[in-house]
């Protein structure tokens, strides 16, 4: 009788006491092929494995993070961020999915052929995490012509719009009959539109802000100029049927427009970000690196926000990492007019979540169903944001109660700038693996993704 063969074996087997699978946490055993999750076994089970990790008994398995909102500035403005620093920056914080933004790089990404420029600039790079590109809506591609619709089956996963001036020329604003031309031919193609809601009317009526002022720069971007843009987008996804996206919440007047929203069944979402949840009320004056639009505002919308994710209201949280150069953020002066409007926080954006969100009594399920899979199921990731058969073996290995001071000088941004140096952070990240292979800077392996996680080339 012939001896039975042993089966070959896996690629990866990963022991968990704790993994975040299902939306809770179990122990498991989480075995990985081909890059992506083969099997989920009871912690009794010992598949052989060509690589075996064993997490240590303070640290828990979580899927990988994805950012939805990242502005990468290459290439054109590569001196403010670039996809090697980026993404740099993103694993070093657990996250393993960033879209970029389509605007701050030159050209911006608002046809095919510019983004055919991006993906060169970022295949040339070497991402060391995934990379999937939002497309950019502005006058000149808004005229119904099929513009939009040719940049989303170029591979963009949706379109991103302003409503007012979006601090960059060659990115201008829709104008109310643009932007239902754009969510008409968005809701025709299944297109995502993404807003960046501040109403232009309501912005030139407030005050002026006043140099070092915080009290003053928050006064000139009222809540109202918030509230007054969701509803006009409100108004034209019930008018087109477009599905559509408010980027950065940042206000209870904003957050009321979308609970009504969605309680009428309108295909509306919303994302708010670190900043508003964790440094509302505390913003000192003179602290450019504070900056950004909209402003982050009191306790009170603070709390709106925290209860609107509570709810299931909002279901992402994003970092919004709009960095630029030293100079263009006036650290120096600290005239907050002048100052570049932008915070970058990319690699510590989640354990500022997970640090704020403990306070409140917040369990790190629901951050990480904020931080990950909720912006995955957003742009239609489905084999991102969960540990599950089938899904990319994206995983975060976490020490979440372990705390660690920032250090601006060692984050992997381009430029030591960040509101939260000098902060205490729950959660050190220990590993960080792409498609079941632990990431490594001098040998990146990140890929760069259409619709649905499909891989394309630059």
């Amino acid at each position: 009788m012939q001896p039975l063969e042993s089966p070959p074996p896996h690629d990866l087997v990963v022991h968990a006491d704790r993994a975040l699978v299902d939306g809770a946490l179990h122990p498991v055993v989480v075995v990985v092929d081909d890059g992506r999750v083969s099997a989920l076994l009871e912690p009794t089970a010992a598949p052989a494995g060509r690589t075996v990790l064993r997490l240590a008994d303070d640290e828990v398995l979580l899927p990988g993070l994805v950012d939805t909102h990242v502005h990468v500035n290459e290439p054109g403005r590569t001196e403010w961020e670039g996809f090697a620093s980026a993404t740099r920056a993103a694993a070093a914080g657990g996250v393993t999915t960033v879209v970029d933004m389509p605007l701050n790089s030159l050209p911006p990404t608002t046809s095919p052929e510019a983004l055919e420029v991006k993906r060169a600039a970022a295949r040339a790079a070497g991402p060391v995490v995934d990379v999937a590109f939002w497309g950019g809506a502005v006058p000149a591609n808004t005229r119904g012509d099929g513009s939009l619709r040719r940049l989303l089956e170029a591979g963009v996963l949706g379109v991103k719009s302003f409503l007012q001036d979006s601090g960059v020329p060659e990115f201008p604003p829709l104008d109310a009959d643009a932007l239902h031309r754009a969510a008409s031919e968005l809701a025709g193609a299944r297109g995502l539109l993404l807003v960046h809601a501040e109403d232009p009317a309501v912005l030139a009526a407030a005050p002026a802000p006043q140099g070092r002022s915080y009290a003053a720069f928050e006064a000139s971007r009222p809540p109202e100029a918030e509230a007054v843009a969701v509803r006009r987008v409100v108004d034209v996804v019930a008018a087109t049927g477009c599905r559509a996206h408010a980027v950065h919440l940042s206000s209870a007047a904003g957050v009321a427009v979308v609970r009504e929203a969605r309680a009428a069944g309108l295909p509306v979402s919303a994302e708010t970000c670190p900043h508003y949840l964790a440094l509302a009320g505390s913003v000192p004056d003179g602290a450019p690196q504070h900056k950004c639009c909209p402003p982050v505002r009191g306790p009170a919308d603070a709390d709106a926000l925290w209860q609107a994710l509570t709810d299931g209201v909002l279901d992402v949280v994003v970092s919004d990492h709009s960095p630029s150069t030293p100079e263009l953020k006036e650290l120096a002066s600290g005239d907050l007019d002048a100052a570049w409007g932008g915070i970058s926080s990319l690699e510590v954006a989640a354990r500022v979540v997970w640090t704020a969100a403990r306070e409140r009594g917040i369990g790190l399920v629901d951050v990480v169903r904020w931080t990950s899979q909720g912006p995955a199921d957003l742009v239609g990731l489905g084999g991102k944001g969960r540990i599950a058969v089938g899904a990319d073996a994206d995983l975060l290995v976490l020490a979440p109660d372990a705390e660690v001071r920032v250090d601006a000088r060692r984050l992997h941004h381009r430029h030591p700038v960040t509101p939260y140096d000098g902060a205490r952070l729950r959660g050190q990240v220990r590993r960080v693996l792409l498609a079941g292979v632990e990431i490594d800077a001098e040998r990146p392996h990140g890929r760069l993704l259409g619709p649905g996680g499909t891989g394309v080339t630059a």
